[in-house]
């Protein structure tokens, strides 16, 4: 579809198509595990399965997404009985005896990887607490909040995980933690009422804001030293722009909840930023990664295409421009929206490629492994059809 922003109507109705027609059935027809329960992700162009390991992060991700659908979309049994399906097999198979969270299981369950991240644990929060929005299960929003402590235990106490990089010799703190919890606060927080969650995403805000954004340098960084710092190092000078975009959208929503139009101003400064410094002038689209200093990136991967930083910023230029009514934020979603669905969108098989060459060609097509599965994309295209629907009344 050409887009039109000036018929809201016909931009809401493409997204809201392209979520429930193109994104949806591909996966539950392809992923749905309906033997051992859960969902498979590793699923090639058309959507057979390829590998029938399971990716912990995405029994959390696509618990939350089938049931934020039928919580705000559409009040469809298929949906609700898919979503009970994943969160029988996530408490079943997917906790080790420790209460700590596997990255990834076998068909069956059996326990096959364990990272030092909390990640599989924040997905399984958002997964249970909307899980619980949805039918009402007072054991679901128990785990969420059992679950939640741990990784705010984690988070204030970084030396009960094993770190990454020597902390006595490089100490530093990377900006997806906060990020991450950010989001999963939020969340959890829409469905668990309490003023605590107020507490800690300000202090989250405020902590991303103080110690990860750089006004001068024009940069969300993705890794500074504990006080904020800048490290010269690969790490140090790199800027992820799908991360800082996905920031810039959990922070306008956090200004938006305090009716704090400073936050808001500070998302837009990294909203801006971001597409500036990510957007590749002679290809478009946005790199993977970005060296601020323009050194060689540690990443080989560096000027790759990837599906979820296009999706963040479709959701983050439409939310931006709904906030400002600023032409600017109209134009920047539109060529996010050119670019995006005439390069990652497969109009024979539905849903998107995931992997892009800088040119715009395809890398990989598979539609889905252990980090692609039903949840940037269709959290964007669902977050901007509601968006629309707001904006259109």
């Amino acid at each position: 579809m050409e887009l039109n922003m000036t018929n809201l109507k016909d931009l809401k109705d493409f997204y809201r198509d392209y979520l429930l027609e193109e994104c949806i059935p591909f996966w539950m027809e392809n992923g749905l595990d309906r033997k051992n329960g859960g969902i498979i992700t590793c699923l090639d162009r058309s959507g057979k399965v390829f590998s029938t390991d399971k990716s912990v992060w995405f029994q959390g991700r696509a618990l939350w997404m089938l049931s934020k659908l039928f919580n705000t979309m559409d009040k469809k049994e298929e949906w609700l009985e898919a979503a009970g399906g994943i969160y029988n097999f996530l408490m079943k198979y997917c906790f080790d005896k420790d209460g700590r969270m596997f990255f990834s299981v076998t068909r069956d369950g059996k326990p096959l990887q364990k990272r030092r991240y909390m990640f599989s644990e924040t997905f399984a929060v958002i997964g249970c607490a909307e899980y619980y929005k949805a039918c009402g299960d007072g054991g679901a929003l128990g785990k969420a909040r059992e679950v939640y402590s741990l990784i705010l235990d984690l988070y204030r106490h970084p030396e009960k995980s094993t770190p990454k990089i020597n902390p006595e010799t490089r100490p530093m703190k990377s900006l997806a933690v906060p990020m991450i919890l950010l989001s999963t606060t939020q969340v959890l927080r829409e469905v668990d009422p309490d003023p605590f969650y107020d507490q800690i995403s300000k202090e989250l805000v405020d902590i991303i804001l103080k110690d990860f954004y750089k006004p001068s340098d024009k940069a969300l960084f993705e890794t500074v030293g504990l006080k904020g710092e800048k490290i010269d190092s690969p790490q140090g000078r790199c800027i992820n722009p799908g991360h800082s975009i996905e920031s810039s959208w959990f922070i306008m929503h956090e200004g938006m909840a305090r009716k704090d139009n400073q936050i808001i101003q500070k998302a837009l400064q990294i909203l801006d930023a971001s597409m500036e410094l990510g957007w590749d002038k002679e290809y478009g689209g946005l790199f993977y990664f970005v060296d601020i200093e323009g050194k060689p990136a540690e990443q080989l991967e560096w000027d790759m295409k990837l599906w979820w930083p296009h999706t963040e910023a479709l959701y983050a230029s439409l939310l931006a421009h709904s906030l400002t009514g600023d032409e600017k934020y109209r134009k920047m979603h539109e060529r996010i929206y050119d670019w995006s669905f005439s390069h990652f969108s497969d109009k024979e098989y539905g849903e998107w490629y995931g992997y892009l060459h800088r040119d715009g060609s395809v890398s990989n097509l598979l539609k889905g492994n252990m980090w692609k599965g039903p949840f940037h994309l269709p959290r964007a295209l669902l977050l901007c059809t509601r968006l629309l629907e707001n904006m259109n009344t």
